[in-house]
This record gives structure tokens, C-alpha cells and sequence, in this order.
């Protein structure tokens, strides 16, 4: 199977269950991964993301083959947390503290 009919044929399920076993060091079976599977899993991996991978996580490749770096104000949209105003800076006077 050569490269492009194994990008084709990857669904987002193998997808999925390759980047688990990388993350794990274990097939789904409980098999240890061999340095060799780790190394072309991995590959596997970003060549599928650099195709399909519109909505990039931080550190990973994203469609196009860029690998995307997410900015502090992006992680904090990503968790719902959000800016204070300009206006809810507090402030005293010297005489005050």
C-alpha cells in the first residue's frame, strides 16, 4: 500500500485509535508499540492531519502541513474565559493603601 491509499483509506475512527496508541505506547489489544510502529504511526499521523485537520489544537499539524501555535487570548476563547473590561481595572491613590 503506498502512501496515498493509506491517507485515503484513514477514516478519523484509525486516525483516532493510531494517535492513541502513540500517545499510549499500546495498540488498542494491549500489544506494546515497537519504536519502528511509534516512528510510522506518527508519520501517519501528521501526513492525516496536514490533510484533514481544519480546526488544529495547539502543537499539531493542521491543514496545509503547518504546524499550529496557538496564541494565550486563543486558549482562553478555547476555555470560555474572558477578558476583563478596560474598565474593571481598580484604582487607588497613594493615600489610600
Amino acid at each position: 500500500m503506498d502512501l496515498e491509499q493509506l491517507l485515503n483509506a484513514m477514516t478519523p475512527e484509525v486516525f483516532q485509535r493510531i494517535s492513541t496508541a502513540v500517545e499510549i505506547g499500546k495498540w488498542p489489544d494491549g500489544t506494546p508499540l515497537t519504536q519502528q510502529q511509534r516512528d510510522s504511526a506518527m508519520q501517519a499521523m501528521m501526513l492525516y492531519q496536514s490533510r484533514h485537520n481544519t480546526n488544529a489544537e495547539h502543537m499539531s499539524v493542521e491543514a496545509g502541513g503547518e504546524i499550529k501555535f496557538k496564541t494565550k487570548a486563543e486558549f482562553k476563547q478555547d476555555f470560555g474565559i474572558e477578558e476583563p473590561a478596560q474598565d474593571d481595572i481598580a484604582r487607588f491613590d497613594h493615600n489610600q493603601f
